[in-house]
């Protein structure tokens, strides 16, 4: 029964029915499947089939969306269980869209698969001032700093993060990971950012490796 229930709650999710995840994700608790098995087994694997669906192009933005807001639903059910279990999150994520830029939706994409890849996951918004971006870090204690640019107007805006970090003496502290449209592997390197992540897939993809190596996993 255990596995039948993990696999129907990854098929719902890929489909985005939040109410049948979540009557699933209450009966595997009922019957007594623990809640790390449900998070990863469960929710996770129904995200991380998706991502690849998503990054080959098979489903779209409103798929990935939707699909979010179930697995967030049959999340919130395992708080306390998770807690309980002593699970712990694959990393904790800050990220924003820099100053001057309204854009959300590609910054929405990447938190889901943040989440999905088991990040605790901080959005600071959109157009965030610098020194907004270290405060967070700070005082969430984050692994990772996505910095997100959608217009080539704004792209300056990423250097200028990265800088006040090491002004501030703290660049050593964080992964900075910046993406967005107008945005690339030279702009990256150039401008001293740890990593840059092309789609939303894939930057969830990096951070997780990049977190694990950094922790020596």
């Amino acid at each position: 029964m255990k596995e039948q229930l993990l696999s129907e709650i990854s098929e719902f999710l890929q489909k985005g029915r939040k109410k049948q995840v979540v009557a699933k994700v209450q009966e595997a608790l009922d019957n007594g499947v623990d809640a790390k098995s449900i998070l990863q087994d469960g929710l996770l694997a129904g995200m991380a089939i998706l991502g690849v669906e998503f990054r080959e192009n098979r489903v779209y933005v409103p798929d990935v969306l939707v699909a979010a807001r179930a697995m967030n639903e049959g999340a919130a059910l395992l708080e306390t269980y998770l807690a309980e279990e002593g699970v712990t999150a694959t990393g904790k994520a800050i990220i924003g869209t820099v100053e001057g830029d309204m854009h959300d939706i590609g910054k929405n994409l990447v938190i889901m698969m943040l989440k999905g890849v088991g990040f605790d996951v901080v959005d600071i918004g959109i157009d965030v001032p610098a020194q907004n971006f270290i405060d967070a870090a700070e005082e969430h204690n984050a692994d990772i700093v996505c910095i997100s640019a959608l217009l080539t107007t704004t792209m300056p805006r990423c250097p200028e993060i990265i800088d006040l970090f090491k002004a501030q003496g703290v660049r050593d502290k964080y992964i900075i990971m910046v993406g967005g449209a107008p945005v690339n592997q030279p702009f990256a390197t150039e401008i001293g950012a740890d990593y840059y992540a092309k789609d939303a897939a894939t930057a969830a993809d990096i951070a997780k490796a990049a977190v694990a190596k950094k922790r020596g996993q």
